[in-house]
């Protein structure tokens, strides 16, 4: 696990899955390599556009996402399928902006998120880039040095001023390491103190990730409720998946 890159693009902290009641079941270098590369495509695929629609929209609660664009994975990356009007774009991520490290090739993963217009003229758009960079056969490592390479010579957008995502779906399977996150928002801010926030600290809701290469610290705060409205509880998930 690369110290560095933690949790920015992907969620991929330890702290973050234990600070977020998951547990974390077998450590990563443990564990066999499951998913040691890339699948066919069409397993990353929904071959179900409106359930592919649905899945993106069930990140936020319907007040938000039912006039969010929408945009779902196609052969050669994201499509827009429903243009919205409010500045929100809705998609369902796959493993490789999304999963912990051992899951970065898992193609079950489906990782609903809603994300405002800040964070889609910025973070989302070096995941969209991050998946082309994917179906056009690059490695991880590849992948990330391009990211971080395109950031550093400002290709991709800065991280913008009040930047957020909503993940509150209560479906969706974010993989083998963590089936499914908790109703969280996250809060994106270019590098910063995690302090003033005073996250990471014993009792604070708040947990912090900071990205060193791709200048970003990413605040996460659990949220009490699903995005249907239903209260979050631990266990509380039903087993969407199959």
């Amino acid at each position: 696990m690369r110290e560095n890159k933690v949790g920015a693009i992907a969620i991929k902290s330890f702290t973050l899955l234990v600070v977020l009641g998951t547990a974390y079941q077998a450590m990563a270098q443990d564990a066999p390599k499951l998913y040691p590369s890339m699948a066919p495509i069409e397993q990353y695929l929904m071959t179900d556009r409106d359930a592919e629609i649905a899945l993106a929209r069930s990140a936020a609660p319907e007040s938000i996402s039912r006039d969010a664009d929408v945009l779902v994975l196609g052969r050669h990356g994201f499509e827009t399928a429903v243009k919205g009007k409010n500045g929100f774009v809705c998609i369902v991520e796959r493993s490789w902006t999304s999963a912990a490290d051992p899951d970065f090739w898992n193609p079950k993963v489906r990782t609903p998120i809603c994300w405002n217009a800040a964070a889609a003229r910025s973070i989302l758009v070096r995941n969209i880039k991050r998946t082309d960079l994917i179906l056009a056969g690059r490695t991880q490592a590849q992948t990330d040095e391009i990211i971080v390479a395109a950031v550093d010579k400002k290709e991709l957008p800065a991280v913008e001023s009040g930047a957020v995502c909503y993940m509150m779906s209560k479906q969706g399977y974010g993989g083998d390491t963590v089936e499914h996150w908790p109703s969280h928002l996250m809060f994106y801010f270019p590098q910063t103190d995690p302090a003033i926030w005073g996250a990471n600290l014993p009792g604070s809701p708040v947990v912090a990730l900071s990205d060193t290469r791709e200048h970003v610290t990413t605040f996460v705060i659990a949220v009490q409720r699903w995005s249907d409205g239903t209260e979050y509880r631990e266990g509380s998930v039903a087993e969407h998946h199959h």
